[in-house]
């Protein structure tokens, strides 16, 4: 069960909760949080305290997926000697699809070394226009996005992803259906929707450019959308991620949350129903912020799961997945 976890470690140093989540509750992958300036010497040791607790006990000995948000602008956590200082999405697209790809294969190299093989990036969302940009919280007020339509972001959003995938690191497109068209920003706002993408919106082109070209990663929004399943956020929305991902996209790797422990539209469920509801919605792995979540969310999925066959059979599935993408790494 804990392959299905995505747990935050201090890229600075993993704290006591953070090595609890590995140990004791079997989370099977990291991700450095934060940020350092450490450079990359400092960052492998942190990288290496982290991998060094697998073990027949903890994670069956099935290697820890290690990831980072290396997105470039105000969206870089490891920072200092060894590592580029990346630009914004914004600034990256300026250079062109087969530079960007170069660049970004660089990038994904200094993260390899260090041994993060998972960048929570390149974002996908397409933000509606320049004008509009600085409202948009999440996305165009810290430049993130590559472009203004969906097929220029296509283009160099998977420019992006491509040289990730070159360096050895998988990349995770983000945030399925997409955050281009909010004002509030989800992890310090509650109730953000999104009023007008729908099932088959052009907005998810990039998304679908991703799937199709081998991408392994795709992270939901914490938004609602209400053209499309205006009860239930993305990552407790089986439309979203069932229907929509699986059966219109044909994606068959790893859905992955945003954080379900510390974003602000979560506050109205327990960290045991974010849980119960992600998994029984379709999700495969859940990201949490907060170590000190990880007892109680872990402990329910096992509970429901020793209850209940049919939601026994969707984490089952989801773990399968999630040791069918390490396989291939």
């Amino acid at each position: 069960m804990g392959q299905l976890f995505m747990v935050a470690a201090k890229a600075t140093g993993a704290e006591p909760a953070t090595l609890q989540a590995l140990t004791k509750y079997h989370a099977g992958n990291v991700y450095l949080s934060g940020r350092s300036k450490a450079g990359t010497g400092p960052t492998a040791g942190v990288v290496s305290s982290l991998t060094s607790t697998v073990s027949a006990d903890t994670t069956g000995g099935v290697p820890l997926f290690v990831a980072t948000d290396q997105e470039g602008g105000y969206v870089q956590v490891l920072s200092g000697q060894g590592f580029s200082t990346i630009p914004t999405a914004l600034v990256q697209a300026s250079s062109g699809a087969a530079k960007l790809r170069t660049d970004a294969a660089a990038w994904g190299k200094e993260l390899r070394s260090v041994g993060v093989n998972v960048n929570l990036a390149p974002v996908l969302d397409t933000v509606t226009s320049p004008e509009f940009a600085p409202s948009n919280a999440p996305i165009g007020h810290f430049q993130r996005e590559y472009g203004y339509d969906p097929g220029t972001v296509s283009l160099l959003g998977n420019a992006f992803a491509d040289g990730m995938k070159d360096a050895g690191v998988a990349p995770v497109v983000k945030h399925f259906p997409g955050l281009g068209r909010v004002v509030p920003n989800t992890d310090v706002s509650k109730d953000v929707r999104d009023t007008t993408t729908t099932r088959d919106d052009p907005a998810l082109k990039p998304f679908q450019a991703a799937i199709t070209s081998g991408a392994q990663w795709v992270m939901v929004s914490n938004a609602y959308y209400d053209k499309i399943d205006p009860a239930n956020i993305a990552p407790f929305s089986p439309m979203v991620m069932d229907t929509m991902l699986r059966s219109d996209a044909g994606f068959k790797g790893i859905v992955l949350s945003d954080d379900l422990c510390s974003a602000a539209q979560l506050e109205a469920w327990s960290d045991a129903d974010r849980a119960l509801n992600f998994f029984g919605a379709g999700g495969t792995m859940l990201v949490c912020a907060n170590p000190a979540s990880i007892p109680a969310m872990h402990q329910a999925v096992v509970q429901k799961a020793v209850a209940d066959p049919a939601f026994r059979a969707k984490v089952d599935a989801a773990a399968l997945t999630v040791l069918r993408v390490k396989a291939g790494q």
